[in-house]
């Protein structure tokens, strides 16, 4: 495969910047990596920083308020156009696709990179995100949808000494170290056996009672399990939907849908496992890519132990 010229959208987010990475130390396949942002955000710290990116182009652009022209400019010439923009912004894609599609882009990336779930009213993010497939369908464009299972990084229970408070439902789940994100994708694009196809990346499948007695056993310290029920979920995720219909522009109830989403699909449904994906028709990225080898959660435990690891927000 000649090499290819990638847009990425999102770039400074935790996702978006993994993928970065990746592509950047990725010369041989990659002729060009650029980044695009908004004009509101061309200044900040963490996009003049960007710009120090050895190899890498910055793209300043209001996807919401350019105009067709202006985004069918942007993507002409881009064989991979990658979205990782954030939760409050899935919607914002649907322009993209059909700027993607009038400028020839070889495959769209949409913004997936979330837990197995199927759509239609489980978990309002997939829904969102769904839109915008259906979107990529219509328009007959070349994609690949990327999920990710769950961040080791938001995954690991606090401990009594306050080194590092989770406990949910016993369900096995698939857990991705949220820095093998951006390789996983760079291998995914590559690979012409992934076009029109769902593809989940992992490391790990792990329940809550592997997670617990794994910090323990790695700590030494007991851990006071907090159980959440199946109900508590599911009222979390109604009240915030009671609140949406009367304050449809309350962000932190938009937040807490979401939130209660994930576990309701994660923990209550059991949806985000291997055997789901394949019934879905998920291709493994572990058997597309038998030479890769992800952070194994225990690996992570260790740096985490040791105090390498940067948290995340969530």
């Amino acid at each position: 495969m000649s090499k290819q010229r990638v847009l990425l959208l999102g770039a400074t987010g935790h996702t978006g910047n993994s993928i970065l990475r990746a592509l950047l130390k990725d010369n041989l396949a990659f002729r060009e990596v650029e980044a695009l942002v908004r004009p509101s955000s061309a200044e900040k710290p963490e996009v003049q920083k960007l710009k120090n990116e050895p190899g890498l182009k910055i793209r300043v652009l209001d996807i919401a308020e350019a105009s067709g022209e202006e985004l069918v400019k942007v993507l002409t010439g881009i064989d991979v156009f990658i979205s990782a923009i954030d939760m409050m912004g899935q919607l914002a894609q649907l322009r993209l696709v059909a700027a993607a599609k009038q400028a020839g882009v070889k495959r769209f990336i949409p913004c997936a990179f979330i837990t197995i779930c199927p759509p239609g009213g489980i978990m309002p993010m997939r829904d969102a995100k769904e839109q915008v497939y259906q979107e990529i369908w219509k328009a007959q464009l070349p994609y690949t949808i990327i999920d990710v299972g769950f961040w080791h990084q938001l995954s690991f229970p606090t401990l009594p000494s306050g080194k590092v408070d989770y406990a949910f439902l016993n369900t096995p789940n698939m857990l991705t170290d949220l820095r093998d994100i951006g390789p996983y994708v760079a291998l995914i694009i590559k690979d012409e056996r992934t076009v029109n196809k769902f593809v989940c990346a992992y490391s790990d499948v792990l329940n809550q009672n592997d997670i617990f007695g794994m910090m323990e056993e790695m700590s030494g310290e007991k851990i006071e399990r907090k159980s959440v029920s199946a109900s508590d979920i599911l009222t979390k995720r109604d009240t915030a939907s009671a609140t949406i219909a009367t304050d449809p522009t309350n962000v932190q109830a938009h937040m807490t849908l979401y939130h209660a989403g994930y576990l309701n699909s994660k923990y209550v449904r059991g949806d985000n496992t291997p055997e789901y994906a394949r019934y879905l028709g998920y291709v493994d990225a572990g058997e597309l890519y038998p030479d890769f080898k992800p952070i194994k959660f225990r690996a992570f435990l260790e740096e985490l132990l040791e105090g390498k690891i940067e948290g995340v927000p969530y």
